[in-house]
């Protein structure tokens, strides 16, 4: 009877129904509430970084501190080409990463799609994938000489076999009733690659890119061993000859900056491609 009279109680009377804390797992937060965590996240190593190296207790040649790598960093701009340096990392990274997104999506498509193809490439792109990409250096200067086509092969190397993987396991994880029901309706083979899998595959696909993307950043060093005289990475290397750990802390710091904005482009990507995905409830 009670339960009865509260379903017509006028809302200031009716019991107000406790909003779960954002502490208790899975919980969702605000965009403001995200972006203020986000902030505290960044500022905490960065406070902390001040902090040592204000301390005294550690040797500046070592580690400097913040306002020396930011001055760095601008003297960088001004006397050096830091514009010209992160543009070719830039270009680098992306041609390496685009090339392996063009055969890597189609690849993993059709190896997550039948198992005969399945069974033929995915222990072999598992073998390679082990390989380290810095043990292709001499081979690759030896087939492509010392050019950008070196330094865009060794990202490409590092970043190709695992997003066929990747996204072979994203295509591998469609429901089976979605395929079923097609087959139900008399889809044939290429439809429903085309129009079942490719489609409902497509939101981790565009994760799986995000993350071989920041992969691709992580190989740009490596790829700026081969012979390379302008780049980020080059800077960084020239630099640890010269014991500049401020330019050296400049330059990775740089590429985190541009590797976070690349994430989070990716992700504004997902959310307007895929908004159902990122709805409340």
């Amino acid at each position: 009877m009670q339960n009865t009279q509260s379903l017509y109680l006028p809302p200031d009377v009716a019991p107000r129904v406790k909003k779960p804390s954002i502490w208790s797992i899975a919980a969702s937060i605000s965009r403001t509430q995200y972006w203020l965590f986000a902030g505290l996240g960044l500022l905490l190593p960065l406070v902390a970084w001040a902090v040592l190296t204000e301390s005294g207790y550690v040797d500046p040649v070592f580690l400097p501190g913040p306002v020396q790598v930011v001055t760095r960093l601008f003297g960088w701009m001004m006397e050096d080409d830091l514009w010209g340096d992160t543009m070719i990392s830039m270009y680098r990274v992306l041609a390496g990463f685009v090339l392996s997104a063009v055969f890597a999506l189609p690849l993993g498509l059709l190896i997550g799609a039948f198992k005969p193809i399945e069974a033929i490439l995915e222990p072999l792109t598992d073998f390679i994938r082990y390989m380290p990409a810095v043990a292709f250096i001499p081979l690759v200067m030896l087939w492509l000489g010392i050019g950008e086509s070196a330094k865009i092969s060794i990202i490409f190397i590092g970043t190709f076999f695992q997003m066929v993987l990747m996204v072979a396991e994203n295509v591998r994880l469609v429901p089976r009733a979605q395929i079923e029901a097609a087959q139900t309706m008399g889809a044939d083979r290429g439809e429903i690659v085309q129009l079942v899998l490719l489609q409902s595959a497509k939101p981790a696909i565009l994760d799986t890119l995000r993350l071989t993307m920041g992969w691709a950043w992580t190989y740009l060093v490596v790829a700026e061993l081969v012979a390379a005289n302008s780049g980020l990475g080059y800077s960084i290397l020239k630099a640890q000859r010269f014991l500049k750990t401020d330019t050296i802390f400049g330059g990775i710091i740089l590429i985190g900056l541009i590797g976070l904005l690349m994430d989070q482009a990716f992700r504004w990507l997902h959310r307007r491609s895929f908004p159902w995905l990122h709805s409340k409830g």
